[in-house]
């Protein structure tokens, strides 16, 4: 008698084990997340991609879509759109076969995957918040896990697919001093001795970062009735001077106004006088570092993040907040609107691709533009797991780690093992537009 009496069963396992080590390359079904600031229906952008990636979808007119998360995250890890492969979510198949991230990344992060890749869209104003640092992670996780659930820190990347706006960083000095003048309202909350030592710090960096973060502490810190009291009176005066035809722009008063209509007697809506307004185009980018203030406004973007939820908040939120928290750690060096917009770089081999890779090991994004003339293009093999997002566009992919073609339009969401390449035939006619998030270190 055979000492293996289930032969063919035996050797059906490791065929299909062998198998899925093979497939390296596969699409994803991907989680959303119907936040109530998300843009609702098929305005949202993260609705059309979601409609694109599966024809089969239902997109609910009165639903917010707002974020679509792509990654192993455990609140929405991304399920796997290939039969051949047993496990049900990447999650699961990055843990049974670690290998895909690559040597480095495995290493550098005990067999996770270091980055979530997201699309926002955002109707109403996300909160004034921070991420904190490694070591502020640790100490925030075990004194209140129920607010900070891990010890991580958070950077993270915004990309704009559309006309985007937010909040980042402390303006300069200047401009925070022109708003005290010129709007009563703040300047009450900040208080007269405050704002004096703010202006007389002027041209002493180490002294205009105290006075900068005792004026934006006392502010955060009002009682509640002053500062809705004050936030009124503002409403008001500038509603009025608006419909007597008075210029009202030295008080921010369409930020003002819109922010106040989505959050009425939020302290957030002053905070439009400390931080700069940043407007990104399609294809600009924002860094958000640990410790940066920052408030997503309105607008569709990329967003590439360390895995964590480690959110501090202060202001336009129902959410908890923390603001003693927040204003400690918060970097206080005032730059202009400007100095927030991040670069991308060219890869000199291959001038289809455009980098954003910021100071952190965790991701780096790449926005990939194949022109119109190109119908042959190759997405090249780089030594860490990625994921590719199609933004416009339609292709054929191969790769010798898919085992069969794949169809590529707008909304296909792709995981790339380490080391594996998917070689495209471009059927658009306009070219394509991608977005690929990986770990470069």
């Amino acid at each position: 008698m055979s000492p293996w009496p289930y032969k063919d069963v035996r050797t059906t396992v490791i065929a299909d084990v062998a198998a899925m080590e093979e497939v390296r390359v596969f699409p994803l079904s991907c989680a959303v997340q119907n936040y109530a600031w998300g843009k609702v229906g098929l305005d949202s952008e993260v609705a059309k991609l979601v409609v694109g990636g599966d024809t089969s979808a239902v997109i609910e007119a009165d639903k917010h879509y707002a974020e679509l998360w792509m990654g192993a995250h455990p609140k929405g890890d991304a399920l796997i759109k290939d039969n051949r492969i047993a496990q049900r979510t990447l999650g699961q198949w990055i843990a049974d076969y670690p290998a895909c991230l690559g040597s480095k990344v495995k290493d550098t992060f005990q067999g996770q995957l270091p980055f979530l890749f997201k699309v926002l869209s955002v109707n109403t104003a996300l909160s004034i918040q921070a991420h904190p640092n490694r070591e502020l992670a640790g100490r925030l996780h075990a004194q209140f896990p129920e607010h900070y659930p891990d010890n991580n820190h958070k950077p993270e990347m915004a990309v704009a697919l559309t006309h985007f706006e937010g909040l980042c960083g402390f303006r300069p000095v200047e401009e925070i001093i022109g708003f005290l003048k010129s709007v009563p309202e703040f300047h009450a909350l900040v208080g007269r001795e405050t704002a004096g030592e703010l202006v007389s710090s002027r041209g002493e960096a180490g002294r205009t970062s105290l006075a900068l973060k005792k004026c934006f502490t006392r502010m955060m810190n009002c009682e509640k009735k002053v500062f809705v009291d004050q936030l009124n009176m503002l409403v008001k005066r500038v509603t009025e001077e608006a419909a007597a035809g008075k210029d009202t722009s030295d008080s921010n008063s369409e930020l003002l106004l819109r922010l106040h209509s989505q959050y009425p007697g939020d302290i957030g809506c002053f905070s439009i006088y400390f931080l700069n307004r940043i407007v990104l185009e399609p294809g600009d980018a924002m860094f958000l570092g640990a410790n940066e203030p920052h408030a997503y406004l309105n607008g569709d973007c990329i967003e590439c993040m360390a895995c964590s939820d480690n959110t501090v908040r202060a202001g336009l939120t129902p959410k908890f907040i923390d603001v003693n928290t927040l204003c400690e750690m918060l970097n206080y060096s005032p730059a202009p609107a400007s100095a927030k917009i991040f670069p991308s770089i060219q890869d000199p081999s291959d001038p289809f691709v455009y980098l954003y890779d910021p100071p952190v090991p965790d991701f780096t994004v790449m926005r990939i533009q194949v022109p119109a003339s190109v119908r042959q293009y190759t997405v090249a093999p780089v030594d860490c797991a990625g994921i590719l997002l199609v933004i416009e566009g339609e292709a054929t992919g191969t790769s010798a780690a898919a085992l069969s073609d794949i169809t590529l339009s707008r909304g296909t969401v792709l995981f790339i093992s380490a080391n594996e390449s998917v070689s495209l035939h471009i059927t658009s006619p306009s070219g394509m537009t991608m977005y690929r998030a990986c770990s470069l270190l």
